[in-house]
């Protein structure tokens, strides 16, 4: 492939459009509503359900009508990331759709803090919120589908869409993305869940953010037991179908135990049609198609990218199937329906088109929340009493290539930030006229020194560089092996270049910058702007220790606010912070990571992030669900009562007092340890419960978590399914997943001690994978 097509090609697939000046706003091709009045068609009768609906319109349709449906306009789309074909004879208009994991990535938007950063946040409402924002401005985009949220798990934080992610917790994840689903749609959108699924790796050797060709995502087959794929890879899709009522869901590159994820008729049909029930329409990722017969069988509906990186569902190919006889025109008019029935659900056919007009968007209240949700990421890791600064800080050296730049991820998360807030810029402004604020960006390192050595307060800013396309090479904060290529990869989607821009964007050797830096100032504070864990040498020399993770164009802000005391450090680890390489699931073994030949094990089963951490006796440096307060909580005892209805078998009740002389804000979590037998084993503990609460100096409050079924529930054995195992469930309740003051027992179908409660041993409803949100009430006094 010419460098020149294969430009083209990522332009067009992650929804670049060079030609058009992000400054002038374009309108939607077609702005006909499907159905003006509900006597136009049979179809537009709105006393009809979505299904009868759909039956009505595709019966209407030609076979040539139908085929062209399954296929979209491929590069024809831009500036959008892809649209369908029109059916005008119908009425029909075009459905554009657009990547929305950070923002929209079409022209100017908001650029949010990484859904990493969301994660961080262990807060409900604010995953509504940023799926709010995201929704809103893709609709003023003219887009009727956003491909977000992405809920794959982070498996390894060498993977080069860590950031696009929300975490190595199987429950975190799960009740982030289906949030900010309900956020999103709420807008009038259609989300698109992604990648489905195992789809944890973007391999090395590549060219970011296209592909690699070492355990590249497009070829790797990821070889899983039932019981990690159901308990620990899926349960997070299933609450998106179930809970969420996601409209989409995409499907990955991957192989799933050697079949292609976008032809895996397990995971396609029998687990997501017919045990979770979806009802919504399947989409290709880009180039994840393969062959013509086998997605159309076993259950593919549309190809975006068809007649670039895609070829399967052309007219001619699609033809020829049916004319054999390989395909039927059946299985043509159902992927046909599961699209129409979507667009009838969701409003499609009885609204005019969304204009794509950005001046419609309320850039001010995107923007505040940008950075509510930024703030309330900021995870402080350690805190040695120089934070927050004091009024007689009257100097500050700031220095690192990320303070005067906003960080961005490579690929379909890459947004052109319709303004940008550095930590740099936020710092003077905050510090203001009686304080010096110097920069270095660290390049010289010796100059640095002299610079914090001056100083009050030395504030180092870094970073990683991440990227679809392709892995990190190791787990530092500089990777010499592919920090330069995935440099490119990034600036390539904000429309420059290592050619025109210093490589790597966080410099060469940071860890040796902080060290410097510190031996200059013992009053050192680094910031860490990151896409996820990474390794921190030299946490025991720094004062303080920050990841603001890349916070948004809104983050230099939150991060001085934070610095200063405003507002207080409200986020939490989503994933545990290794003290060493050696300690991750996935070290010393290339059949784990990256894989041999194409081939990569999962041999750590059920335990992922700090399940495993837990199972091997690992102290990492930071462990999952940490982060520090400027001010102190007290954990009260937890209880237990039986609280039988809807999705619900018990609540589990326990209180957060602020002990300290400053509001602040908790994040209690509830674990469980389940029952082993001679059949099931179990990791040593699980999130089954969390909240994010601000909690006035010197009150109470009182956090309830909803226990349902599945929050008891194992899977059992290949294919039997999740059952309540009988025995003693051990919760535990505190800060971080290391951190658990208080604990509680619960017997199924069987006493465990005095004090403790006994429910049935029968398995109940298992069918919905999330329980309700944990309630917060502040006590009065």
């Amino acid at each position: 492939m010419t460098v020149g097509l294969l430009a083209a090609v990522l332009a067009a697939g992650l929804g670049v459009d060079p030609g058009q000046s992000a400054a002038q706003p374009t309108v939607a091709r077609a702005t006909t509503q499907p159905c003006p009045t509900q006597q136009s068609h049979p179809w537009c009768d709105r006393s009809l359900g979505p299904d009868r609906r759909a039956v009505l319109f595709q019966q209407a349709m030609t076979l040539e009508e139908e085929i062209r449906l399954l296929g979209g306009q491929g590069m024809g789309a831009a500036p959008h990331t892809g649209g369908t074909y029109a059916v005008p004879r119908l009425g029909l208009r075009e459905v554009y759709l657009t990547d929305g994991p950070v923002g929209v990535r079409q022209g100017r938007a908001t650029l949010m803090p990484i859904p990493m950063a969301l994660a961080a946040t262990f807060s409900p409402r604010h995953a509504r919120r940023y799926g709010a924002v995201v929704g809103d401005e893709a609709k003023h985009k003219g887009n009727d589908v956003v491909y977000a949220p992405t809920v794959n798990l982070m498996r390894t934080p060498q993977n080069g869409r860590t950031f696009e992610g929300y975490g190595e917790d199987t429950f975190l994840v799960a009740r982030t993305g289906v949030e900010w689903i309900r956020g999103a749609q709420a807008q009038g959108v259609i989300a698109n869940v992604k990648h489905y699924a195992a789809n944890n790796q973007e391999g090395f050797g590549g060219v970011p953010p296209l592909t690699s060709v070492e355990g590249g995502r497009m070829l790797v087959d990821v070889n899983i037991g039932y019981r990690p794929l159901y308990e620990t890879y899926l349960p997070q899709f299933e609450a998106a179908v179930k809970q969420g009522h996601v409209g989409t869901i995409m499907c990955s590159y991957n192989r799933i135990n050697g079949s292609y994820a976008c032809q895996n008729s397990l995971t396609l049909q029998k687990i997501l049609r017919t045990k979770w029930g979806f009802r919504g329409f399947t989409i290709a990722d880009y180039g994840a198609s393969k062959t013509t017969v086998n997605d159309l069988n076993r259950g593919l509906d549309f190809v975006p990218f068809q007649g670039v990186a895609d070829q399967s569902y052309s007219p001619e190919l699609i033809s020829a199937a049916v004319a054999s006889g390989l395909v039927t025109r059946a299985t043509i008019d159902d992927h046909v329906r599961k699209i129409l029935r979507t667009f009838f659900l969701h409003g499609v056919f009885d609204r005019p088109a969304y204009a794509d007009d950005p001046s419609r968007i309320d850039k001010p209240t995107h923007r505040r929340v940008a950075r509510d949700v930024e703030a309330r990421a900021i995870t402080l890791l350690k805190n040695d009493g120089v934070l927050p600064l004091r009024k007689d800080v009257r100097s500050i050296a700031v220095i690192g290539p990320y303070a005067d730049r906003v960080p961005v991820g490579g690929g379909s998360g890459s947004v052109r930030a319709e303004r940008t807030v550095t930590v740099l810029d936020a710092l003077r402004r905050r510090a203001g006229r009686g304080v010096t604020v110097t920069y270095a960006d660290g390049s010289d390192p010796a100059a640095a020194a002299r610079l914090a050595r001056a100083a009050d307060v030395a504030v180092v800013v870094t970073g990683d560089v991440q990227t679809e396309g392709q892995d990190k090479g190791c787990l530092s904060l500089s990777c010499p092996t592919t920090d330069v290529v995935n440099s490119n990869g990034v600036l390539f989607l904000q429309g420059s270049s290592c050619l025109q821009q210093t490589c790597p964007l966080n410099g060469t050797d940071q860890d040796g910058l902080v060290a410097t830096v510190a031996a200059a100032n013992r009053r050192t504070v680094v910031v860490l702007e990151t896409g996820g864990p990474v390794l921190t040498p030299f946490r025991g020399r720094v004062a303080a220790l920050v990841e603001a993770w890349y916070p948004g164009q809104e983050g230099g802000t939150a991060i001085a606010r934070m610095l200063y005391g405003d507002t207080d450090p409200g986020g939490r680890l989503p994933a545990t912070f290794p003290a060493s390489a050696g300690q991750v699931p996935t070290a010393g073994d290339r059949r784990l990571y990256p894989g041999v030949a194409e081939e990569v094990f999962y041999d750590e089963g059920i335990r992922v992030g700090y399940k495993w951490y837990d199972a091997r006796g690992h102290r990492p440096a930071y462990p999952f669900g940490h982060g520090l307060s400027y001010t102190s909580f007290r954990y009260g005892p937890l209880t237990i009562r039986r609280a039988p209805g809807h999705n619900r078998v018990a609540v589990a009740t326990m209180t957060v007092t602020n002990t300290g002389r400053r509001a602040g804000v908790a994040v209690p979590q509830l674990y469980v340890s389940k029952p082993r037998t001679a059949r099931v084993d179990q990791v040593r503990r699980q999130l089954v419960g969390y909240a994010s609460v601000d909690v006035p100096r010197g009150r109470t409050v009182r956090v309830s978590f909803p226990l349902d079924e599945r929050s008891f529930a194992s899977w059992v054995g290949d294919r039997a399914g999740f059952r309540v195992v009988r025995g003693c469930y051990r919760f535990a309740a505190g800060s971080s997943s290391r951190s658990l003051p208080s604990s509680a027992t619960v017997g199924r179908g069987r006493s465990c001690g005095a004090g403790s409660l006994r429910l049935s041993g029968r398995t109940g409803d298992v069918r919905l994978p999330l329980p309700g949100v944990a309630i917060t009430t502040t006590l009065p006094r």
